[in-house]
């Protein structure tokens, strides 16, 4: 017990975001806005929250067989219960909330309110972790990078409520679920980061995840009657998708950065997630983006790097001054 305690108040020294983590991260954010609409496509066939409940279940299956045949990854076993089951009801809470809230208010809405997590993530962070703590020019760059999310995503809708929201007089609730889904996945960063889960290897980590996903999203589609499952090409196609290379591979990388690198950094880049969603939506669902996306994505970019080059901003001004 008191090496757990002293191994949570003296965490592993992580590395600021460099040029193979930026790139891992944007092949991650291709892969979770392509999720998006591979949900929608197949959304006729497979019930999203059967979905999102039977690739939990899936993907946990693998992932402990990976690990006992392939990385032979011993787990630590000091890590609490208490701990693994906050950072699962995180994630488990993220895909639920989205799920639900879709059926009240428009997914431009839910695109916004989800992506507040990493902003939860890094006040949360902040507060606790003093490694994890950003400059006032870091901030400025995160606050601009929401700025540009709100601009792409929210401002379309509010322009045009009726057909966005789907002429939903409960659409105020759904964006309370979206921002339920926000503040869960942003707990689930700081779990992650400030509990005996800190030591976990990324395998254990994510089966956390997954299991306590499968074990509540599945009931929970079957009990809801959100249990539609067509067996179609697109369909399966969707479901191996959202299994193997989603929950599996692209979840396992992630939880690998969060134990290499500063989160609150991390957090940042997954702004790019909702661009790639609509560019992939307009590619394959035929959907169609206004201005206000052009510009919302240049605030973005510019929020970006902003947050990332704040420290060599900083050298360089240095040097000038010198």
């Amino acid at each position: 017990m008191q090496n757990t305690k002293s191994a949570v108040r003296s965490p592993e020294t992580r590395k600021p975001i460099d040029l193979t983590a930026f790139l891992i991260c944007m092949v991650l954010c291709f892969i979770w806005g392509l999720q998006q609409v591979a949900i929608k496509a197949a959304a006729d066939d497979v019930s999203p929250m059967l979905q999102v409940g039977l690739r939990s279940g899936v993907s946990a299956v693998l992932l402990y067989l990976w690990n006992r045949f392939v990385l032979h990854e011993e787990w630590n076993m000091n890590v609490r219960f208490r701990d693994a089951l906050l950072v699962g009801l995180g994630f488990t809470g993220e895909f639920l909330f989205v799920a639900e809230g879709l059926r009240f208010t428009s997914a431009s809405h839910m695109s916004v309110l989800l992506y507040t997590a990493p902003l939860f993530a890094a006040i949360g962070l902040s507060i606790r972790l003093p490694e994890e703590r950003l400059s006032l020019l870091q901030w400025l760059g995160l606050v601009l990078a929401f700025f540009g999310i709100a601009l792409a995503f929210l401002v379309p809708a509010l322009l045009a409520p009726e057909s966005a929201a789907g002429d939903s007089s409960l659409w105020l609730f759904g964006d309370f679920l979206g921002l339920c889904a926000g503040l869960s996945w942003g707990l689930t960063i700081v779990f992650l980061r400030t509990t005996t889960m800190n030591d976990a290897k990324p395998t254990q980590m994510l089966f956390a995840q997954l299991a306590t996903g499968f074990a509540i999203l599945f009931p929970f589609a079957l009990l809801t009657g959100q249990n539609v499952f067509e067996s179609t090409v697109l369909g399966w196609s969707s479901l191996i998708f959202q299994s193997v290379i989603v929950s599996f591979a692209s979840y396992l990388v992630w939880c690998g950065l969060l134990k290499r690198y500063l989160a609150a950094r991390l957090g940042v880049l997954i702004f790019v997630t909702p661009i790639f969603g609509v560019v992939l939506s307009i590619l394959l669902l035929g959907e169609t983006v206004g201005s206000t996306f052009v510009a919302g994505s240049l605030c973005v970019l510019g929020g970006l790097l902003l947050v990332q080059g704040a420290d060599g901003l900083k050298r360089l001004f240095g040097r000038k001054r010198r």
